[in-house]
């Protein structure tokens, strides 16, 4: 297991890497670069130079999360390929900077959706949070409203302004598109760029839908076991893979977190792993919390033991932290709580790591014993 953490470059973050070089154990960054407009190549030099900031301070870019897929792919127009064509370059060119692992997701129109970017917990820290009933009663211009307002002026990935500009006629080009349509639509693009990430050496990995359900009536398909099965069967192909995510696909109590990952780590298709913790209500809304287990609605002792036991050897970072002890930053990423998350994650794989040292001992003890 690979830990990392993500970034936003020293522009648009206010976590330094000198700060992520004091958490213990994090050996990789997971950036991108933000200002490429959706659909267009990235640039091999500027890839190069958020390497070189990253490996000056002692980190590997092996993980970029995200290239963001743009919308005319997804809607299946004839304008498609260019840009699918333009995703290839920016897979070749990641390649030759070292890139391994390439996080994506196939969300309609809108990323991560939630209605409160700030909701106070019992203990005064504020976390992201999702409330059915807010984000049925308003429509989506004032969705993005409320995101850009509770940004606390930082640039939200999923939420590019150039994107969100064109909502209206984005809606109206989705009026009719179903699920199977956006099936059919991420076969197009799979079968178009796993064949040059095969060649590159690079593992395509699949962000869930966050949440994992229909927002806006519009569809959304990486959901559950059965269609993420069915998403990596269309190409089957170890580049097609997952970025398995227990918050997104925990959000939903009708997902066995564990057993999604158990699955899909025994076919060998997750190379790389979001954990976090959400509290579910009854009613079906949910907010984030620490990473405890204790503390939400997922057993993330049983998921960490679940890729320690499948012999988990890719990245995985902590993912949405709560706000706490003062610190103004971008929502869900700051890094007082992801500081803390990813030690409680360590601390869980270090004391599977001694159990197992143990019974291997005792193992090596008895053959002794025998001969």
């Amino acid at each position: 297991m690979k830990m990392t953490f993500r970034w936003f470059g020293k522009d648009h973050d206010t976590v330094s890497l000198d700060y992520i070089r004091q958490i213990p154990g994090v050996e990789g960054i997971v950036g991108a670069l933000y200002h490429i407009p959706v659909g267009e190549v990235w640039p091999l030099e500027d890839i190069l130079e958020l390497k070189r900031q990253v490996n000056e301070k002692g980190f590997h870019l092996e993980v970029i999360e995200s290239v963001n897929v743009h919308e005319d792919i997804k809607l299946g127009l004839p304008s498609r390929d260019r840009y699918i064509e333009n995703y290839k370059q920016t897979i070749r060119n990641l390649a030759k900077a070292g890139v391994k692992v390439i996080c994506y997701n196939f969300m309609p129109i809108f990323d991560w959706t939630r209605s409160d970017l700030a909701k106070r917990r019992p203990d005064g820290s504020t976390v992201l949070a999702y409330e059915k009933q807010k984000i049925e009663q308003i429509d989506p211009e004032e969705m993005i409203e409320r995101i850009e307002s509770g940004a606390n002026g930082f640039l939200l990935p999923g939420w590019e302004p150039e994107r969100l500009k064109t909502i209206k006629p984005l809606f109206a080009l989705y009026k009719g598109v179903t699920e199977d349509d956006l099936f059919e639509h991420l076969r197009y693009f799979l079968e178009q760029i796993i064949p040059v990430a095969e060649e590159c050496g690079i593992r395509m990995a699949l962000h869930p839908d966050d949440p994992p359900w229909s927002v806006f009536g519009l569809p959304r398909i990486a959901t559950n076991k059965e269609n993420l099965d069915r998403i990596v069967h269309m190409v089957n192909s170890p580049a097609n893979g997952l970025t398995l995510c227990s918050g997104s696909l925990g959000a939903n109590p009708a997902n066995d977190v564990p057993d999604i990952f158990r699955y899909f780590l025994k076919l060998e298709r997750v190379p790389f792993a979001h954990v976090r913790n959400v509290e579910i209500h009854a009613n079906g809304d949910f907010e984030e919390t620490s990473h405890r287990s204790c503390d939400g609605s997922l057993n993330i002792c049983e998921i960490m033991k679940t890729l320690h036991e499948a012999n988990f050897q890719g990245y995985i970072r902590p993912d949405h932290g709560r706000m706490i002890w003062g610190e103004r930053a971008r929502p869900g990423y700051g890094l007082y709580d992801r500081a803390l998350g990813i030690m409680y994650l360590l601390g869980i794989w270090d004391s599977l790591e001694n159990e197992k040292k143990k019974q291997e001992g005792e193992k090596a003890c008895s053959r002794s014993i025998q001969v």
